[in-house]
């Protein structure tokens, strides 16, 4: 099915999201901080990004901008994974570029209609 890139700096956040997509045909690549991202899209070729807002560095917002610019990633949609869920942290999320926006914490129901909504 898809390529999905999920991008957190929390393992066990990673691991619920790699858990809850096992069995399907999702194709799992894994980052636990926001730098490697451009590379990491330049080499698997993602149809899809779960980011978190929240990481040291370089937060989700700043990450989305700078795949903007990446050729590679033309096409790939991303979705904001975050434990900020105010009216306003979605509505900037959104204004992005995100496709859509997961508020933490949630079902492994929920993450799996969202990517299938997506690809």
């Amino acid at each position: 099915m898809a390529k999905i890139l999920i991008v957190d700096d929390s393992p066990s956040d990673i691991r619920f999201m790699t858990e809850a997509l096992k069995g399907t045909a999702h194709d799992c690549v894994t980052l636990t901080d926001s730098k490697g991202v451009e590379a990491a899209v330049e080499f698997e070729r993602p149809q899809l990004a779960l980011l978190d807002v929240v990481m040291p560095e370089r937060n989700g917002y700043e990450t989305l901008r700078a795949l903007k610019k990446l050729p590679a990633a033309e096409g790939m949609k991303v979705v904001f994974v975050s434990s900020k869920g105010a009216e306003t942290d979605v509505k900037w999320g959104m204004r992005q570029g995100a496709v859509d926006y997961l508020i933490k914490p949630y079902t492994p129901e929920q993450l799996l209609s969202l990517i299938a909504r997506h690809v």
